[in-house]
């Protein structure tokens, strides 16, 4: 049986419905220590006394510790291959204080209710310094966010402490300006993204202990295991070699768990006493102080001829990282690279940004990473342009899209288009939609008028020359294999889809592949489970190691036949002579594996890609406007995929679904704000308004596989490149319905009201 491309039930399918899985606070130990941070009250601000006496004689505290009980070399909080192109700009304490939320002090007790006691008996004397607030002032303000000598920049990413630069660039094809001088149709524009919390059930969380040697074990609910061991080896000073890093399951990360957010603050404290001990996030400790996504500023220029032919794009981001700089120099990148890659008749491009810091919550990883962002202005922009043409934005977009055989434009993962279906998507989700009838608007003749919008997306599947997958096959003795991967199952189903793999190389059934999680002791090198590539990179690895396998099982298999490895063939039960006249059991090869063998019956594999094969997708939306009130409602999504092979259809539908749900909600309701004081407002569900399953109505899905010939399977990643359309396209849905162009996420009534107002004073 074949599984590759079947949609067979998650492994943990069962296990999940009926609660018995096992998350990171179910395994701690019921002795640790209960860890929590003392948290700034102040955007910016120096620690210029802590007094901590009177909090240690609370009964039950273990330790309390301050600036000065930390070591004093600088890091990176984000999970990114090394050398990081994130600055070592943080301390795990400093005295420094850079956002309402920051680290102050650490506090550990016996009992929760003895570190609450003891946090509120810490004082605290503040210098008050000027917040950074605004991210247009930001770079080369005279207020600097990291004035410290020891910020360093590993990689020459255009970052300067001195001038609030965590990144800039400027990258160019052609000359930008003549050609847009050239053109008949130019549109130019700006959009505003705000940050989106990833809202993931299981908070950011993590448990520590010494083990028997005493070195430094770490359970921790994470996206990059492999990262979190050396993050922890230079922050605490004590080596990569001493931090063992255990992932159990996670309850959803989106990005957020590719940051270590958590895992510094016990794991110093197990140093410190010897203890085991844990630190478990609230609901609102992940709202103000996690890793949210990257608010940004995305200016466009667009150009067309009187064919319609996209002639030239300009783009620059301006990024707001925060106070620190995790994945600023590498979400940016994203903003432009994507949606330039999606148009393949451009002559010239401008692709310029500047990253910078502000005395905000540090922003991090989020699924679509700042590609999102930049979809969002471009297919804006293009419906602008087509709508200054008098074209039906689809026309235009079929006139201009990136095709399978085509040269890249500006995309940093490959020079050529390996695989792309984007034609077929679009006639799919046309017919799916029925654009040609709804399209542009239609007036329901009670104050309410319906409207559609589309957009095109394209993401990566890892990152080109960078991402490492890993994987280990083993035959037991009993005729099982077992999978060792170093890739993090965050929810995704993975292990489902390497399994699935692993079956058809070797073929056996599904049930018969046993897969271990991560522990880094013992799990083969993974980068971890971000930027799309999983099912791409790790998939390599896992059809790489098991295609090794067999050849093992064959040569053994043909020793016990006492035959050459080219006369027999294994068909995944047994090695066969053939002639046909001899065979041997893969039970027997498994047991003779154990005794007298000089081969052992396991491979061990990483791989990596040179490029970066993009995923493609088009999304439509049918929105319903309310001309007084302005309120906006969903009717209809119909989203169509290009992924490559779907390995799992459904595990790919609901990964489409699941990303689509979380792009609505950026859109029509996330709505981060700070005060005039640099204090989130959002701090908890009631005020940061995540949809729900009413709120997503009708979502239609469907897949237009393409086969990309670098992965074994034809497949691609889809785990990022869903949540990219919903924005653009629900914004360009509303304006075909009533003419109100909104260039800020998220879409409130108000905007659309106050707009509608206006123009009816016009």
């Amino acid at each position: 049986m074949s599984y590759v491309n079947q949609p067979v039930k998650k492994k943990d399918a069962e296990a999940l419905v009926t609660g018995q899985p096992v998350y990171t606070d179910d395994l701690a130990p019921k002795d640790c220590l209960i860890v929590k941070v003392l948290r700034s009250p102040h955007a910016h601000a120096m620690i210029e006394e802590i007094r901590t006496e009177a909090a240690k004689k609370v009964p039950g505290i273990a330790c309390i510790l301050t600036y000065e009980d930390v070591p004093q070399e600088r890091f990176t909080f984000a999970g990114q291959t090394y050398p990081e192109l994130s600055p070592y700009d943080r301390l795990i304490l400093d005295r420094h204080i850079r956002f309402v939320g920051d680290a102050v002090a650490i506090v550990a007790g016996e009992t929760e209710k003895a570190v609450d006691k003891a946090m509120k008996i810490i004082k605290v004397r503040y210098e008050l310094l000027e917040p950074v607030l605004d991210f247009h002032k930001a770079k080369d303000n005279p207020v600097l966010l990291h004035p410290e000598e020891n910020w360093e920049s590993k990689v020459p990413v255009g970052a300067d402490n001195k001038r609030n630069l965590c990144a800039s660039k400027v990258e160019t094809l052609g000359d930008v300006d003549a050609v847009l001088k050239e053109c008949k149709y130019v549109v130019e524009k700006t959009y505003h993204t705000k940050a989106n919390q990833q809202a993931m059930m299981e908070t950011f969380r993590a448990y520590t202990y010494l083990d028997y040697f005493g070195r430094l074990n770490v359970v921790a609910s994470t996206q990059v295991p492999f990262h979190i061991r050396r993050i922890l080896g230079r922050a605490l000073g004590i080596g990569a070699s001493n931090v063992r890093v255990i992932k159990p399951r996670i309850g959803g990360g989106f990005g957020a768990k590719q940051t270590s957010v958590a895992e510094v603050y016990p794991a110093l404290v197990t140093l410190k006493t010897k203890r085991p001990a844990k630190m478990i996030f609230s609901r609102y400790e992940s709202q103000i102080c996690s890793s949210p996504r990257h608010e940004m500023e995305v200016s466009v220029r667009l150009g067309a001829d009187e064919q319609g032919i996209l002639k030239a794009i300009d783009i620059y981001t301006l990024s707001n990282t925060g106070a620190y700089g995790e994945h600023g120099p590498t979400t940016v990148g994203l903003s432009g690279h994507k949606p330039l890659g999606m148009y393949g008749n451009t002559e010239a491009y401008r692709f310029a940004y500047d990253v910078v810091y502000t005395n905000h919550m540090s922003a991090g990883a989020y699924r679509g990473y700042g590609a999102t962002q930049g979809i969002f202005a471009v297919e804006s922009a293009v419906d602008e342009l087509a709508e200054q043409m008098n074209m039906d934005p689809v026309r235009f977009r079929e006139i201009n899209m990136s095709k399978e055989g085509g040269k890249f434009i500006g995309y940093d993962g490959s020079p050529w288009v390996t695989s792309c279906t984007l034609d077929q998507c679009m006639e799919k989700a046309k017919a799916m939609m029925g654009w040609d009838e709804k399209y542009p608007r239609r007036d329901m003749g009670n104050g309410k008028v319906r409207g559609v919008g589309v957009a095109l997306a394209m993401q990566g599947s890892a990152i080109a020359g960078v991402d490492v997958g890993g994987a280990t096959i083993k035959l037991g003795e009993d005729g099982s294999y077992t999978l060792s991967l170093g890739a993090t199952d965050m929810g995704t189903g993975c292990d489902t889809i390497l399994a699935q793999m692993a079956a058809d190389v070797l073929e056996t059934e599904l049930e018969n592949i046993v897969v271990f999680g991560v522990d880094t002791d013992i799990s083969p090198y993974d980068s971890g489970s971000y930027a799309s590539a999983t099912t791409y990179v790790t998939g390599m690895a896992v059809s790489d190691a098991c295609g090794q396998l067999r050849e093992k099982i064959k040569g053994l298999g043909a020793e016990m036949l006492e035959l050459a490895a080219k006369d027999v063939d294994f068909d995944g039960k047994r090695v066969y002579a053939l002639d046909g006249e001899r065979e041997v059991s893969l039970q027997d090869i498994a047991v003779r594996g154990t005794c007298g063998n000089n081969e052992s019956l396991h491979v061990t594999v990483n791989r990596s890609s040179k490029i970066s094969p993009p995923p493609f997708m088009v999304g439509m939306a049918e929105v319903e406007v309310d001309k007084e009130t302005g309120s906006v409602e969903l009717l209809d999504y119909v989203a169509v995929v290009d992924c490559g092979t779907p390995i799992n259809p459904n595990l790919a539908r609901v990964q489409t679904e699941g990303g689509l749900a979380q792009g609505i909600g950026m859109a029509l309701y996330e709505d981060i704000q700070y005060n005039e004081k640099g204090q989130l407002r959002n701090n908890s569900f009631m005020q940061y308004k995540i949809p729900s399953r009413t709120d997503i109505r009708k979502i239609r899905v469907d897949f237009a596989p393409s086969y990309e010939k670098s992965h074994p399977f034809g497949a691609k990643s889809i785990g990022e490149i869903v949540i990219n359309t919903p924005c653009p396209a629900i914004a360009n849905a509303v304006y075909h319905a009533v003419g109100v162009r909104v260039q800020e996420m998220p879409i409130k009534p108000e905007k659309i009201a106050m707009a509608l107002a206006e123009n009816a004073k016009c």
